[in-house]
């Protein structure tokens, strides 16, 4: 996740430096009323071409407030996942585009804002084709079944229900759940060297 202030970094700067708009000094400041879902939705026609310009998925985008401060927050994926140089390339590119809205056509968002670039964690629920596809191969709970995904195409998803295969067609797919898993203690792998160490140790003490 990656955290920017607004036009983020600048020329010469660390990253996640912000720069802030001077306020009028008041004895008693107040924070003016901002109807968070159209500045959402001004925000969202901003972010997502650049988003999918990129390559990437815009998978959620929320908006809040921190104070005076917005906070921006942008969720992308896309298959094979998302790296940290990912993240820190579409989040300055997001930027440049929030302040070239704005120098062009007026107040995207009033005031400071705080930008939050990450993807989607495990627990995020598999709604849209693309989200099975990225989880080929893991254990899913969906539809009271749980299964491993072996297969996500045009027609549906194919679960292995302990040993049963199951196919489930999007139609009649509910939101899935991604399960964690523990490797069991008797499926543990260990190193023969170590064990063999801590013989060589117990063997020298007295």
């Amino acid at each position: 996740m990656t955290q920017r202030g607004r036009a983020g970094a600048r020329p010469g700067g660390r990253p996640g430096a912000r720069r802030t708009r001077p306020e009028p000094e008041t004895r008693n400041p107040t924070l003016p009323r901002v109807d968070l879902a159209a500045a959402r939705a001004r925000v969202r026609e901003v972010v997502e071409p650049v988003v999918t310009k990129a390559g990437y998925d815009l998978e959620d985008l929320t908006l809040s407030r921190a104070g005076r401060r917005h906070v921006v927050r942008v969720l992308i994926d896309t298959d094979g996942g998302i790296s940290l140089d990912d993240v820190a390339v579409v989040s300055r590119e997001i930027s440049e585009a929030l302040d070239a809205a704005e120098e062009a056509g007026g107040e995207v968002l009033a005031g400071e804002y705080q930008l939050e670039v990450g993807s989607p964690g495990v627990d995020r629920p598999l709604t849209q084709p693309r989200h099975w596809r990225r989880n080929i191969g893991r254990l899913v709970a969906v539809n009271g079944l749980t299964g491993r995904v072996t297969a996500a195409d045009d027609a549906g998803v194919t679960l292995d229900v302990d040993g049963t295969v199951r196919e489930l067609g999007w139609a009649e797919l509910g939101a899935g759940k991604v399960q964690i898993e523990f490797k069991r203690m008797d499926e543990a792998e260990f190193d023969e060297s170590d064990d063999e160490e801590d013989d060589d140790e117990g063997e020298g003490e007295e």
